[in-house]
């Protein structure tokens, strides 16, 4: 019994040491790949497909315990829940842009949206759908699928929800720097923090990652709304 239940522990220790380490990996080749390479944003979504989804696939075939295909399992519930929920998100980030435009200068992230990102006004409803649909469902699929689901059932749900929630707010980092003044920034991350824990918190509560996704959607298009009203 004592072997068996050592045994248990050390598959369990050795599937979360190889999640960390994927999502590190992740992380830290999506930094280079925003921070420095910045390719076109064709090519950086292109990568960032093949790392989000690839990546976690090869490390469910290294340790058969590391769920993968079980995260795309199709759900039918919790949609209604997860709208009201998108949609009062979408009210608050649109809330909270107003209220703090007046004290916070916006005007750069234009110009890094362009320089940086390569979004222009021309490719602005191109990229806004993808960052609205596609993007949202890797972040939600590798975020809170891969790490979040992975992390809870093989370290507990401490670890899942911090660990998860950090790193879905420092792989933002690199694409957001020059973004804002060193204030703002903060105040981004923290918040990319709690909506974090809030996508942990649906996932855990509904047992699927496309509720956390279509609630993921809404944020997004409210910040869709702000970069249209920021490059008008």
């Amino acid at each position: 019994m004592n072997r068996s239940r050592k045994g248990v522990r050390r598959m369990k220790k050795r599937s979360t040491t190889l999640v960390l380490f994927v999502t590190v990996i992740c992380c830290i080749v999506m930094a280079l790949v925003d921070g420095v390479l910045r390719p076109s944003y064709a090519v950086k979504s292109a990568i960032k497909i093949a790392i989000f989804m690839l990546i976690p696939l090869v490390a469910s075939k290294l340790d058969r315990s590391v769920l993968y295909l079980q995260l795309l399992r199709p759900t039918k519930k919790g949609f209604l829940p997860a709208i009201a929920l998108g949609i009062g998100i979408y009210v608050v980030i649109l809330g909270g842009y107003f209220l703090v435009s007046p004290f916070f200068d916006f005007s750069q992230i234009a110009g890094a949206l362009t320089d940086n990102a390569g979004v222009t006004k021309d490719n602005f409803l191109y990229v806004s759908l993808y960052i609205s649909f596609a993007n949202s469902f890797l972040e939600e699929f590798f975020f809170r699928g891969f790490v979040f689901t992975n992390l809870k059932q093989h370290s507990g749900r401490k670890l899942a929800y911090i660990f998860s929630a950090a790193a879905f707010s420092l792989y933002h980092v690199a694409m957001m720097i020059g973004w804002f003044s060193p204030a703002l920034f903060l105040l981004v991350m923290v918040g990319l923090v709690i909506g974090g824990m809030i996508f942990n918190w649906l996932n855990e509560k509904l047992d699927t990652i496309y509720c956390s996704w279509l609630t993921h959607m809404f944020a997004n298009f409210a910040i869709n709304t702000i970069g249209f009203m920021l490059l008008k």
